[in-house]
């Protein structure tokens, strides 16, 4: 009966001194545990809002919450009388281990985040990045994936990609085809202009606005060259740039337009 009297004076007085701090922190838990799960639904609402891609909503709202969970758990062990800084000394050791170990990575990681939050580019669009072309197939957390016209798949660094130069064939949804085609010097300019610009105005690939251009470009070694600037959708670019200059030549040879003549002049001494 003594060592039960003893033990339940011993229990006694832990609970009164004890008690109290437990139950604050099964409160604090609680009620942390709550806020937490509304901020992350805050913040998953408000990526929804600006429409970031849904791969980042998802994992940014569990970066928030997993975040603040531990600092929940720090904060109640605290609470309840557990040092804690040795945990968060180590917590710190090992993040920095971490981020030493996947430096790579993690700038890759935030080259991610960046494109998917800044969208120089969406997935279908036609981008040029780090010396490789073609249509984005996805956009993920560390990488982009490109299909270039050969039918290649292309996995590109986030990092590279977000901090090089990207160009974006698709953002205003046409592009002007750059054609250059030379004729013979003795050909009467005006008529070698109005016969190509009919021929382009007649190709289904060429866009009517912006109007196309044919402008001399330069007048010498035997021939005259001429710029040719129609404009095409993106997604259509190469099939204009072949079939415009099919039929300008076609188009000449029937309107009697002499084809060019390099010349070279030889001096013997």
């Amino acid at each position: 009966m003594d060592k039960i009297n003893n033990y339940s004076t011993r229990f006694i007085d832990w609970l009164t001194v004890f008690g109290p701090k437990v139950i604050g922190a099964l409160l604090v838990f609680i009620i942390g545990l709550y806020l937490i799960n509304m901020v992350a639904r805050l913040v998953s609402t408000g990526l929804r809002k600006r429409g970031i891609d849904v791969s980042l909503q998802s994992f940014l709202g569990s970066l928030v919450s997993i975040g603040l969970k531990i600092l929940l758990l720090i904060t109640v062990a605290g609470m309840i009388g557990i040092q804690t800084t040795s945990f968060v000394a180590v917590i710190g050791a090992l993040g920095l281990a971490v981020g030493l170990a996947l430096q790579g990575s993690l700038a890759n990681f935030a080259g991610g985040v960046l494109i998917l939050v800044f969208k120089p580019f969406k997935v279908g669009d036609f981008i040029e990045s780090g010396g490789q072309t073609g249509n984005v197939l996805e956009i993920q957390i560390f990488n982009t994936i490109l299909l270039t016209p050969e039918n290649k798949t292309v996995i590109l660094a986030n990092g590279a990609v977000s901090n090089g130069t990207i160009i974006n064939y698709s953002r205003h949804g046409n592009l002007r085809v750059d054609i250059t085609m030379a004729v013979a010097p003795d050909n009467d300019i005006e008529k070698v202009r109005t016969v190509a610009l009919q021929a382009i105005e007649a190709n289904k690939f060429v866009l009517k606005e912006p109007a196309p251009s044919v402008n001399v470009i330069k007048v010498g070694d035997g021939m005259i060259t001429l710029a040719i600037r129609p404009y095409a959708a993106s997604s259509e670019y190469w099939d204009a740039f072949f079939t415009v200059q099919e039929d300008v030549k076609n188009a000449w040879d029937k309107n009697d337009v002499a084809g060019p003549i390099p010349t070279r002049v030889i001096i013997n001494k």
